[in-house]
């Protein structure tokens, strides 16, 4: 039987976000660990504003917005702002009521120098990780580390040699920019619209973009992240990034490091045992001599660590589909590093609310 199509009238209820978000959901999950992490940085958050004045949006806002923002594939701010006037489950994370008024998609750009200021999304990111580790969800001994370019968000036409001399103009109002015959590079060339983007390729034969070299640390027994960084696109930025990303690890007796074949350098491999590390990186399979020995490649944890490494991968996945970091958003290191600590966070929430929900019987759709 055919049903009525019923119109809309106006009319009082009483139901609330909360209502309207299913019990077994696993964002209440990520809500509940989001608020601890938050109340942590409270302090924080007290020294970032004038204790007179006007009524700013509070922080917390913002940090669950940016995290929505990667949770949900929202393509920007401002679109995030127009869904969160008439989005239930938004309003309900950020703990507002159905008939408060979203904010300005500006609050987030003039609040960014003050996050940055403060160095809020690591805290926030060290706040999610050590909710991991009062889980029990992280391997104090055994890390992967590995490194991924994010084409910066900038135009090939935007590189410009850096001293005298324009590159041949067609007109138009997006006119083409003719370089045959010129040869671009980082030491000769820069771009107008984002001057810390780097020419870089993937592989030889792969075209030239303007990139940022993305890096991640995740330990070995969940695959969670434990360390992000966000790099000019150099090439000895990866070694240069894992080995600082270790050095901030707390020290153990042993610990270890899975990578790829891209870390078998001397540098890297040295640095490593430096710190009481064992570096377990892949070989290279060429005539290049490898910089590990039998020494490494012996033990049976050798072929464990090259089996776990590919699981950072997955993050890279996640983080480049999901959260949208195919492309990125912002100019600059520092803008950038702020996305990728609290889109590596994020990533961190969706892995332990999965966890804490596997095994529990969730309720048969309508």
């Amino acid at each position: 039987m055919r049903g009525d199509v019923n119109r809309q009238v106006t009319m009082l209820t009483a139901i609330t976000p909360d209502q309207k978000v299913p019990k077994d959901h696993p964002i209440r999950e990520i809500k509940a660990m989001v608020d601890r992490a938050l109340q942590k940085l409270s302090p924080t958050f007290n020294t970032m504003y004038a204790k007179v004045g006007r009524p700013s949006i509070p922080p917390e806002h913002l940090l669950k917005g940016c995290l929505l923002i990667a949770l949900y594939s929202i393509r920007s701010e401002r679109q995030f702002c127009e869904r969160l006037e008439y989005d239930l489950l938004f309003k309900w994370f950020l703990d507002l009521n159905i008939e408060d008024p979203a904010f300005d998609a500006s609050t987030f750009s003039k609040n960014k120098e003050r996050l940055l200021e403060h160095d809020v999304a690591r805290r926030f990111f060290v706040a999610v990780r050590e909710e991991a580790r009062r889980r029990r969800l992280l391997s104090a001994e055994h890390f992967t580390v590995d490194g991924t370019l994010l084409e910066a968000w900038a135009s090939m036409k935007s590189v410009q040699p850096r001293e005298g001399g324009e590159p041949p103009v067609r007109g138009g109002k997006n006119p083409s920019v003719d370089y045959r015959g010129e040869r671009r590079r980082n030491e000769t060339h820069v771009s107008r619209t984002d001057a810390e983007a780097r020419l870089a390729r993937k592989g030889r034969g792969k075209e030239a973009r303007l990139c940022y070299l993305g890096h991640v640390l995740t330990e070995n027994r969940n695959g969670l992240v434990v360390d992000v960084a966000v790099t000019e696109a150099t090439g000895t930025a990866e070694g240069e990034a894992g080995l600082e990303m270790l050095g901030r690890q707390q020290r153990r007796r042993r610990r270890t490091v899975g990578a790829d074949k891209g870390y078998d350098t001397k540098g890297f491999v040295a640095g490593c045992r430096a710190l009481g590390v064992t570096p377990q990186v892949a070989k290279h399979n060429n005539k290049r001599r490898s910089a590990i020995d039998g020494r490494v490649t012996r033990h049976s944890g050798y072929g464990v660590s090259q089996r776990k490494r590919k699981r950072v991968e997955e993050v890279f996945g996640w983080m480049k589909t999901v959260a949208g970091g195919r492309k990125l958003r912002y100019l600059g290191v520092a803008r950038n590093q702020l996305w990728a600590e609290l889109t590596a966070a994020a990533y961190n929430l969706v892995r332990m609310a999965r966890m804490a929900l596997r095994g529990q019987p969730r309720s048969a759709p309508a």
